[in-house]
């Protein structure tokens, strides 16, 4: 069983690709941290550097020791958060991760309640794809998720978020089509196109296109809308993304445009079934679920 030690010891010297500087902010010597990697590389009996290099680089070993690494730390670092909290006074970090969704305002409302009333509690916010944050919450690291559907939640409890996601064609403010009411597949066959990253996301936009997507012109693929943004205002194109994804959007040089037919979707605040929650998760899941049965009264 490889030692946490060895583990953290490891980290440094990657992200410092230097024994000597990594040593220096370990307050370790040169010597004994050099003796600590070749142990580390004895026990898993690979290399996790190549010999030689200047500065210091992984081997495809060393790479994936370095992701997982980084995994097994921070799931213990956040064990050991929620272990040391005390029920009574609800402290601690609670992680939730979120896509570029107009729901992500509802969110923030609630943290901000929430904050109110147990101000002991960090928020840790982590942004990435629907995917993505699944696959963190299957490692615990990472305690809900805000996806936007279609996703697969059948190993997952959740609550529907209040708020519909629709989607709009985001474009120079002085392009042709900026001053319309919406645009549609037709007006958008000819132009560049940033297309969504996330496969079943993509397949509902490319569903809405019709006979138009097979000679759709796609300039670039993006999971995020902001990087969708910043291709938009540097010319590549124009972006399909949702209207809440850029709730500070300055309208004087890119613009929204929604889509006619209407495309929309919703979003679901999620987590895994039958999971263990710290008492912050717990009570902030408690919270939201107050809020949205006094909403439907």
């Amino acid at each position: 069983m490889i030692e946490t030690r060895l583990l953290y010891y490891f980290l440094h010297v990657a992200r410092e690709q230097n024994i000597t500087n990594a040593a220096r902010v370990l307050h370790i010597t040169q010597p004994t941290l050099s003796r600590q990697m070749a142990l580390l590389e004895e026990d898993l009996g690979v290399s996790l550097f190549v010999k030689g290099s200047r500065p210091l680089t992984l081997t495809n070993e060393g790479l994936l020791l370095r992701r997982r690494a980084e995994e097994i730390l921070e799931l213990m670092d956040k064990a050991e958060g929620e272990l040391s909290s005390q029920e009574e006074q609800i402290e601690g970090t609670l992680s939730i991760g979120c896509g570029e969704l107009a729901s992500v305002k509802f969110l923030t409302q609630w943290i901000f309640g929430f904050s109110q009333k147990y101000p002991r509690v960090v928020f840790d916010v982590y942004t990435a794809t629907a995917d993505q944050i699944k696959r963190r919450m299957d490692q615990g690291l990472t305690d809900m998720g805000l996806l936007l559907e279609p996703v697969d939640i059948e190993s997952y409890e959740y609550v529907r978020m209040p708020v519909k996601e629709r989607w709009a064609a985001l474009m120079p403010s002085g392009a042709p089509l900026a001053g319309r009411d919406h645009v549609t597949a037709g007006d958008l066959a000819q132009i560049p196109v940033i297309m969504p990253s996330r496969q079943k996301v993509h397949d509902e936009v490319a569903n809405w296109f019709g006979s138009y997507y097979n000679t759709l012109h796609l300039a670039g693929i993006s999971n995020l809308s902001t990087n969708a943004a910043l291709m938009v205002h540097a010319g590549l194109g124009y972006a399909l993304i949702v209207e809440g994804a850029l709730p500070f959007l300055d309208s004087t040089d890119i613009c929204l445009v929604p889509l006619e037919p209407e495309l929309s979707a919703t979003s679901v605040l999620a987590w895994k079934r039958k999971q263990p929650f710290s008492p912050a998760a717990g009570r902030f899941l408690e919270y939201i679920k107050c809020l949205l049965s006094m909403k439907r009264e």
